[in-house]
Order: C-alpha cells, then structure tokens, then sequence
C-alpha cells in the first residue's frame, strides 16, 4: 500500500511526558490554543463491568501533548463542554468506543467528532485500516505495541505506557492534514464530517434498551408474541446490567433470552429444563422472568418493530448482483463498498426492494452512487 504524502510535519516524540493534575490546569489548557482542533483517545478496561472503566485521557493541541487522570478530566467543567460542543473539532481514530466511554462515565454525547478511520477509508487507504499501520504507512515509523493491552488503571503507569498514550495521539493531527488533501482532491471534505457525525449519533441511538432486541438477529424466527416477550426480557437484562455493572452475558447471554422466549415457560421448573439456563439465574431471577413472560404473552404485539430476518435464498443471489452495482460505484470513487454500502444496509434494501426509504444512501453516498442509481432501481424493480 503506497500513498503520496504531502510534506507535513509529525511532531516528535516529547522527551518528557506531560501530565495535568489539576482540574484547573485543564480548563485554562484547554482554551490555550483556540481554532486548532482537539486529538483526543482514551483508555480504558471493559471485562468484567457493563460501564467501561476510565482509565487515561490523552489530549493534544498543536504540537503540545499531555495525559490527565480520569478523576482530573471529570472534575473540569470546560473538558466537559469541550467534548460535548460542536463548534470544536475533536479529531479520534476508530472512535466508537471513545465515545460509548464519555456516554457512560460522564453522561456526554459528543459533538464535533471526526473519526479519522473513516477518514482514511475516504481517501483511498482502505476499510477498517488499524492506525499503526496507517501510521507506519504515512509516515514511516512503527509504533510499539507491546503495552496496548495493558493495566491502565491502576498507577503509577509505566515509561512505555506513557509514551504508547502519547504515540496514540500524536499523529492524528499531521494525519489529519493528509486525509483532508486527499478528500479535497474528490471534493468529500465535507463529507468526512457529514459521516462522523452520522455515525457518533446513531451510535448515541444506540443506547435505547427499548431497540436493543432487534440486534438480537437468532430471534428472527420467534413469532410476534415471542418477539414482544424477548424484548420485554432484553430490556430487563439491559436496566439490570447497568444496575449491577455487570456484562450482559453474565447476565443471561443471547441464546438463552432467545430460548426462553421460545418455549415461553410458565413456572420455575420449566425455566429450569431450558438447556443452558443456569441454577443461579432461576433461583435468583426466575419469578422476575416468569412475571415478564407472562406480560409479553398477554400484551397485544401489533405495533412491535419485528426482528430483520436473513435473506431468502432468491434475495441472496440477488444480494451479489445489487452489490455489483454498488461495488461498481465504490471503485469509481476509490471507496471501499463496505463504507458506501455495510452489509446490514444492502440487505435491508434488498429485502424493501427500495432506497427510498433509507436515510442512510442520502448525503455524500447519494453523490457517489449518482452514476449507478438508474441501474440501482431499475434491478430493484425486476
């Protein structure tokens, strides 16, 4: 993978690490350098908790880097604005978990993210690239490694952690000026942040239990009354989750929601014969469960947002014959297909046999597919 790289500057590795300490010290760091934009990453440990557990903060501004402790960061009232206003730019690479991270520990949605993966993707460097290689890719150096999966919780952190939280960051910004040159070149500037901020959003949306069942998909097949009684279950496992902190598997995993939704039990004993359902979750939970079930048997599930199903066999042939289309379009404009068109989407229309309806194929996807839209309704019509 060759690229053409622009003469831009990459600040050096500090000599010393800087660290913020104070709240204070945050907030006047934090105005120190105004219209530059923010780099930003986090770390953090998410095993054994339903919440991720905060563990560092890296900022940068210009060529200043620093590290702040999660109890500094929560205690600064302009970190807090900052993350959440639109009017700064806050550049992340691969940012999901950033910002599911500030949702939960601080209660932000942030706003004026741009997420530099996808950035990548846009101008031609691939789908889903990991940002040590972009990195070694554009600007020739290799970054270690060896402590991504370390504890970054407890402290004092060591001289190679340091320095991995600063490497993390230190590259969005020079990394930043080469997307955009790119992304200029094709006239998707505006782009790039049209598709950040759709995707923080629906991330954000992400976060309703009350949809959390449709991304159950092995439940496509339960009728509408057994969908309405696994989403009433989902949506127990996901306030007791939170309220325990526990994982929602350690709560009661997917498959054994699904199953018990199937088979509709109707006391204990019978929740007990569900194979895989554990001892403790029937002695612990079972009358909750029991009390849900009956509720979702009773309730009228007219209205309820059925669980997408898997693609017919006929519609799966078809699935290969509309992705060439797209496909078709993605080449043209040097985007992976997989960004101008996800699977999940792809299906979605080719089971509604429409784009009409989609949201999604509006804004910058709308333009790059524009050559190929006839042929696109045209199959979708056959």
């Amino acid at each position: 993978m060759t690229f053409s790289v622009p003469a831009i500057d990459v600040p050096p590795a500090p000599e010393t690490i800087d660290w913020i300490l104070l709240p204070d010290e945050l907030d006047t760091w934090l105005d120190s350098a105004p219209g530059l934009p923010l780099v930003l990453d986090t770390e953090f440990e998410r095993v054994n908790t339903f919440y991720p557990i905060p563990g560092l903060v890296q900022l940068g501004l210009g060529d200043r880097f620093c590290l702040v402790d999660p109890d500094v960061a929560e205690q600064s009232a302009r970190f807090r604005e900052v993350i959440a206003d639109p009017a700064v730019t806050k550049l992340l690479y691969a940012m999901s978990e950033d910002l599911e991270l500030f949702r939960d520990w601080l209660g932000i949605r942030p706003k004026g993210v741009v997420d530099l993966q996808i950035g990548a993707a846009m101008a031609g460097a691939g789908f889903s690239l990991g940002y040590a290689r972009l990195v070694e890719t554009l600007f020739g150096e290799a970054l270690d490694k060896s402590v991504t999966r370390s504890d970054w919780i407890s402290r004092p952190l060591s001289d190679a952690q340091q320095r991995y939280a600063v490497d993390d960051i230190r590259f969005l910004a020079p990394m930043h000026q080469w997307v955009n040159a790119h992304l200029r070149e094709r006239g998707l500037e505006a782009a790039l942040v049209e598709e950040s901020t759709r995707f923080a959003d629906e991330l954000a949306g992400q976060d309703d239990p009350d949809t959390h069942y449709l991304r159950l998909r092995g439940g496509w097949a339960l009728t509408a009354q057994q969908q309405l009684v696994l989403k009433k279950l989902v949506v127990w496992r996901e306030v007791e989750g939170r309220a325990r902190d526990r994982p929602r598997g350690r709560v009661l995993a997917d498959p054994l929601l699904i199953a018990i939704a199937d088979q509709l039990p109707r006391s204990t004993a019978e929740l007990s014969n569900i194979q895989g359902v554990p001892g403790g979750v029937v002695r612990r939970y079972g009358q909750v469960l029991l009390e849900l079930i009956e509720a979702g048997r009773n309730a009228d599930p007219s209205g309820l947002t059925p669980i997408a199903p898997p693609l017919t066999r006929d519609q799966q042939m078809g699935f290969k014959d509309l992705k060439r289309i797209f496909r078709k379009a993605s080449e043209a404009a040097d985007i992976p297909v997989e960004l101008v068109a996800p699977r999940k989407r792809l299906e979605k229309v080719m089971q509604d046999k429409t784009l009409a309806h989609s949201p999604f194929f509006h804004g910058w996807r709308a333009e790059i597919l524009e050559p190929v839209m006839n042929d696109i309704e045209d199959y979708l019509k056959s």
